[in-house]
Protein backbone atom coordinates (compact mmCIF):
# COMPACT_ATOMS: atom_id res chain seq x y z
CA UNK A 1 0.00 0.00 0.00
CA UNK A 2 1.17 3.59 0.48
CA UNK A 3 3.61 5.06 2.96
CA UNK A 4 2.16 7.20 5.73
CA UNK A 5 5.36 9.21 6.16
CA UNK A 6 4.16 12.60 4.97
CA UNK A 7 5.65 16.04 4.79
CA UNK A 8 2.62 17.52 6.53
CA UNK A 9 0.36 16.29 9.33
CA UNK A 10 -2.68 14.36 8.12
CA UNK A 11 -4.88 17.38 8.08
CA UNK A 12 -6.38 18.04 4.65
CA UNK A 13 -7.26 15.62 1.89
CA UNK A 14 -9.00 16.42 -1.39
CA UNK A 15 -11.03 13.54 -2.84
CA UNK A 16 -11.37 13.68 -6.62
CA UNK A 17 -13.48 10.99 -8.34
CA UNK A 18 -12.51 10.37 -11.96
CA UNK A 19 -13.93 8.70 -15.04
CA UNK A 20 -12.14 9.46 -18.32
CA UNK A 21 -10.30 12.59 -17.14
CA UNK A 22 -6.93 12.04 -18.84
CA UNK A 23 -7.03 15.59 -20.28
CA UNK A 24 -7.39 17.19 -16.85
CA UNK A 25 -5.96 14.89 -14.22
CA UNK A 26 -2.28 15.84 -14.19
CA UNK A 27 -3.03 19.57 -14.31
CA UNK A 28 -5.58 19.43 -11.47
CA UNK A 29 -3.21 17.39 -9.26
CA UNK A 30 -0.37 19.86 -9.92
CA UNK A 31 -2.66 22.84 -9.21
CA UNK A 32 -3.81 21.45 -5.84
CA UNK A 33 -0.28 20.42 -4.85
CA UNK A 34 0.99 23.93 -5.57
CA UNK A 35 -1.21 25.27 -2.76
CA UNK A 36 1.27 26.03 -0.02
CA UNK A 37 -0.66 24.74 2.97
CA UNK A 38 -0.12 21.06 2.28
CA UNK A 39 -3.06 19.26 0.72
CA UNK A 40 -3.04 15.55 0.07
CA UNK A 41 -5.08 14.13 -2.81
CA UNK A 42 -7.00 10.88 -3.13
CA UNK A 43 -8.07 10.02 -6.67
CA UNK A 44 -10.87 7.47 -6.96
CA UNK A 45 -10.91 6.16 -10.49
CA UNK A 46 -13.82 4.08 -11.75
CA UNK A 47 -11.87 1.99 -14.25
CA UNK A 48 -11.43 4.84 -16.77
CA UNK A 49 -10.78 3.23 -20.18
CA UNK A 50 -8.78 6.33 -21.21
CA UNK A 51 -5.92 5.57 -18.81
CA UNK A 52 -6.59 8.26 -16.18
CA UNK A 53 -5.30 5.96 -13.40
CA UNK A 54 -2.06 5.27 -15.26
CA UNK A 55 -1.34 9.01 -15.45
CA UNK A 56 -1.96 9.32 -11.68
CA UNK A 57 0.54 6.51 -11.02
CA UNK A 58 3.23 8.29 -13.04
CA UNK A 59 2.91 11.21 -10.57
CA UNK A 60 3.54 9.14 -7.40
CA UNK A 61 7.32 9.80 -7.44
CA UNK A 62 6.67 13.55 -7.80
CA UNK A 63 4.34 13.62 -4.75
CA UNK A 64 5.49 10.85 -2.40
CA UNK A 65 3.12 10.29 0.53
CA UNK A 66 0.80 13.04 -0.69
CA UNK A 67 -0.94 11.51 -3.70
CA UNK A 68 -3.05 8.35 -3.42
CA UNK A 69 -5.13 6.32 -5.84
CA UNK A 70 -7.99 3.93 -5.29
CA UNK A 71 -9.04 2.03 -8.41
CA UNK A 72 -12.53 0.59 -8.72
CA UNK A 73 -13.86 -1.69 -11.40
CA UNK A 74 -16.30 0.06 -13.68
CA UNK A 75 -18.51 3.11 -13.36
CA UNK A 76 -20.03 2.83 -9.88
CA UNK A 77 -21.20 6.43 -9.52
CA UNK A 78 -20.19 9.66 -7.85
CA UNK A 79 -21.86 8.98 -4.51
CA UNK A 80 -20.22 5.60 -3.95
CA UNK A 81 -16.85 7.06 -5.00
CA UNK A 82 -17.09 9.79 -2.36
CA UNK A 83 -18.27 7.39 0.34
CA UNK A 84 -15.33 5.09 -0.46
CA UNK A 85 -13.06 8.15 -0.17
CA UNK A 86 -14.65 9.40 3.07
CA UNK A 87 -14.14 6.02 4.75
CA UNK A 88 -10.53 5.88 3.46
CA UNK A 89 -9.78 9.37 4.80
CA UNK A 90 -11.44 8.82 8.20
CA UNK A 91 -9.52 5.56 8.65
CA UNK A 92 -6.25 7.41 8.10
CA UNK A 93 -7.05 10.25 10.47
CA UNK A 94 -7.53 13.24 8.15
CA UNK A 95 -9.22 16.20 9.87
CA UNK A 96 -10.61 18.12 6.89
CA UNK A 97 -12.00 16.18 3.95
CA UNK A 98 -12.78 17.92 0.66
CA UNK A 99 -14.82 16.97 -2.40
CA UNK A 100 -13.79 18.41 -5.74
CA UNK A 101 -14.23 17.79 -9.49
CA UNK A 102 -11.30 16.93 -11.72
CA UNK A 103 -12.27 19.24 -14.57
CA UNK A 104 -11.30 22.69 -13.20
CA UNK A 105 -14.95 23.74 -12.80
CA UNK A 106 -13.83 24.18 -9.17
CA UNK A 107 -10.86 26.50 -8.72
CA UNK A 108 -8.15 24.93 -6.51
CA UNK A 109 -7.44 28.40 -5.06
CA UNK A 110 -10.90 28.27 -3.41
CA UNK A 111 -9.87 25.27 -1.29
CA UNK A 112 -8.33 27.70 1.20
CA UNK A 113 -11.60 29.64 1.58
CA UNK A 114 -13.47 26.42 2.31
CA UNK A 115 -10.79 25.35 4.78
CA UNK A 116 -10.91 28.72 6.56
CA UNK A 117 -14.70 28.48 6.90
CA UNK A 118 -14.40 25.03 8.52
CA UNK A 119 -11.43 25.86 10.72
CA UNK A 120 -13.24 29.06 11.74
CA UNK A 121 -16.41 27.46 13.11
CA UNK A 122 -18.42 25.78 10.34
CA UNK A 123 -18.76 22.00 10.25
CA UNK A 124 -19.44 21.87 6.50
CA UNK A 125 -18.28 24.54 4.02
CA UNK A 126 -20.03 24.57 0.64
CA UNK A 127 -18.48 26.25 -2.40
CA UNK A 128 -21.64 28.02 -3.52
CA UNK A 129 -22.64 29.46 -6.89
CA UNK A 130 -25.86 30.97 -5.51
CA UNK A 131 -24.82 33.19 -2.61
CA UNK A 132 -23.67 36.79 -2.94
CA UNK A 133 -20.35 36.80 -4.79
CA UNK A 134 -20.93 33.36 -6.36
CA UNK A 135 -21.15 32.96 -10.14
CA UNK A 136 -21.25 30.54 -13.08
CA UNK A 137 -19.12 31.01 -16.20
CA UNK A 138 -19.51 29.45 -19.66
CA UNK A 139 -22.60 27.38 -18.93
CA UNK A 140 -25.38 27.29 -21.52
CA UNK A 141 -28.56 29.00 -20.28
CA UNK A 142 -30.50 25.71 -20.05
CA UNK A 143 -27.91 24.21 -17.67
CA UNK A 144 -28.01 27.34 -15.49
CA UNK A 145 -31.81 27.22 -15.28
CA UNK A 146 -31.77 23.48 -14.59
CA UNK A 147 -29.26 23.96 -11.77
CA UNK A 148 -31.01 27.01 -10.26
CA UNK A 149 -34.37 25.27 -10.57
CA UNK A 150 -33.00 22.16 -8.82
CA UNK A 151 -31.64 24.30 -5.98
CA UNK A 152 -34.92 26.18 -5.52
CA UNK A 153 -36.95 22.96 -5.72
CA UNK A 154 -34.68 21.31 -3.11
CA UNK A 155 -35.03 24.25 -0.72
CA UNK A 156 -38.82 24.36 -1.08
CA UNK A 157 -39.24 20.60 -0.51
CA UNK A 158 -36.65 20.02 2.22
CA UNK A 159 -36.60 23.47 3.94
CA UNK A 160 -32.82 23.06 4.12
CA UNK A 161 -31.19 26.52 4.42
CA UNK A 162 -28.59 25.95 1.69
CA UNK A 163 -28.68 28.02 -1.51
CA UNK A 164 -26.59 25.58 -3.56
CA UNK A 165 -27.59 22.10 -2.32
CA UNK A 166 -26.28 20.27 -5.41
CA UNK A 167 -22.79 21.82 -5.08
CA UNK A 168 -19.94 19.33 -5.37
CA UNK A 169 -17.16 21.52 -3.94
CA UNK A 170 -17.32 20.92 -0.20
CA UNK A 171 -15.15 20.70 2.93
CA UNK A 172 -16.26 18.50 5.83
CA UNK A 173 -14.79 18.37 9.30
CA UNK A 174 -14.05 14.71 9.99
CA UNK A 175 -16.56 14.67 12.89
CA UNK A 176 -19.42 15.28 10.45
CA UNK A 177 -18.52 12.27 8.32
CA UNK A 178 -17.91 10.15 11.42
CA UNK A 179 -21.37 11.04 12.72
CA UNK A 180 -23.21 10.07 9.53
CA UNK A 181 -23.87 6.40 8.85
CA UNK A 182 -22.45 6.53 5.31
CA UNK A 183 -23.96 3.14 4.48
CA UNK A 184 -27.41 4.78 4.72
CA UNK A 185 -26.63 7.34 2.01
CA UNK A 186 -28.03 5.68 -1.10
CA UNK A 187 -28.02 8.24 -3.90
CA UNK A 188 -25.26 8.15 -6.49
CA UNK A 189 -25.64 11.25 -8.71
CA UNK A 190 -26.24 14.88 -7.76
CA UNK A 191 -28.89 13.74 -5.27
CA UNK A 192 -25.94 12.36 -3.27
CA UNK A 193 -24.71 15.93 -2.78
CA UNK A 194 -28.14 17.01 -1.57
CA UNK A 195 -28.46 14.07 0.84
CA UNK A 196 -25.04 14.60 2.42
CA UNK A 197 -25.89 18.22 3.21
CA UNK A 198 -29.37 17.25 4.37
CA UNK A 199 -27.98 14.57 6.71
CA UNK A 200 -25.40 17.01 8.16
CA UNK A 201 -28.11 19.66 8.66
CA UNK A 202 -30.54 17.19 10.26
CA UNK A 203 -27.79 16.08 12.64
CA UNK A 204 -27.40 19.69 13.77
CA UNK A 205 -24.10 20.56 12.10
CA UNK A 206 -23.34 24.11 10.97
CA UNK A 207 -23.24 24.55 7.18
CA UNK A 208 -21.65 27.68 5.76
CA UNK A 209 -21.73 28.71 2.10
CA UNK A 210 -18.63 30.28 0.60
CA UNK A 211 -19.01 32.07 -2.76
CA UNK A 212 -17.17 30.52 -5.71
CA UNK A 213 -17.10 31.06 -9.47
CA UNK A 214 -17.98 27.78 -11.14
CA UNK A 215 -16.48 27.43 -14.64
CA UNK A 216 -17.71 24.91 -17.16
CA UNK A 217 -15.16 22.26 -18.11
CA UNK A 218 -12.95 23.03 -21.10
CA UNK A 219 -11.71 19.46 -21.65
CA UNK A 220 -13.47 16.11 -21.43
CA UNK A 221 -17.20 15.33 -21.34
CA UNK A 222 -19.88 16.25 -18.78
CA UNK A 223 -21.35 13.28 -16.87
CA UNK A 224 -24.87 14.81 -16.61
CA UNK A 225 -27.71 12.62 -17.91
CA UNK A 226 -31.49 12.14 -17.57
CA UNK A 227 -31.11 9.46 -14.89
CA UNK A 228 -29.18 11.86 -12.66
CA UNK A 229 -31.87 14.56 -13.08
CA UNK A 230 -34.65 12.06 -12.32
CA UNK A 231 -32.80 10.77 -9.23
CA UNK A 232 -32.50 14.35 -8.02
CA UNK A 233 -36.23 15.12 -8.43
CA UNK A 234 -37.47 11.89 -6.83
CA UNK A 235 -34.64 11.73 -4.29
CA UNK A 236 -35.50 15.11 -2.79
CA UNK A 237 -39.14 14.02 -2.34
CA UNK A 238 -37.96 10.82 -0.68
CA UNK A 239 -35.69 12.73 1.73
CA UNK A 240 -38.56 14.99 2.74
CA UNK A 241 -40.96 12.05 3.10
CA UNK A 242 -38.50 10.10 5.27
CA UNK A 243 -37.79 13.09 7.46
CA UNK A 244 -41.52 13.72 8.00
CA UNK A 245 -42.67 10.20 8.78
CA UNK A 246 -39.58 8.35 9.97
CA UNK A 247 -36.92 9.44 12.39
CA UNK A 248 -34.45 10.42 9.69
CA UNK A 249 -31.94 11.59 12.29
CA UNK A 250 -31.83 8.16 13.90
CA UNK A 251 -31.61 6.53 10.51
CA UNK A 252 -28.52 8.45 9.35
CA UNK A 253 -26.69 8.85 12.68
CA UNK A 254 -23.88 6.43 13.42
CA UNK A 255 -25.11 4.13 16.18
CA UNK A 256 -22.43 5.29 18.62
CA UNK A 257 -23.92 8.77 18.25
CA UNK A 258 -27.61 8.47 19.06
CA UNK A 259 -29.21 11.93 18.69
CA UNK A 260 -28.59 12.82 22.38
CA UNK A 261 -24.95 11.74 22.29
CA UNK A 262 -24.49 13.35 18.92
CA UNK A 263 -25.47 16.77 20.15
CA UNK A 264 -23.12 16.46 23.13
CA UNK A 265 -20.45 15.32 20.68
CA UNK A 266 -21.15 18.37 18.51
CA UNK A 267 -20.90 20.76 21.43
CA UNK A 268 -17.55 19.20 22.35
CA UNK A 269 -16.33 19.77 18.81
CA UNK A 270 -17.50 23.37 18.92
CA UNK A 271 -15.65 24.02 22.18
CA UNK A 272 -12.36 22.56 20.90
Amino acid sequence: MFSHHTRHPLEKIVIIPTYNEKDNIEAIIDAVMQMESGYHILIIDDGSPDGTATIVKTLFPKYPGQLFLEERRGKLGLGTAYIHGFKWAIERGYQYIFEMDADFSHNPADLENLFEACSGGADVAVGSRYVKGGAIENWPANRVWLSKGASLYTRIITWMPVNDPTAGFVCYRREVLESINLDKIHFVGYAFQIEMKFAAWKLGFIIKEVPITFKDRKLGVSKMNKGIVKEGILGVLRLRWNSMFKNYRNQVAQKKFGPGNLFQHRELIREN
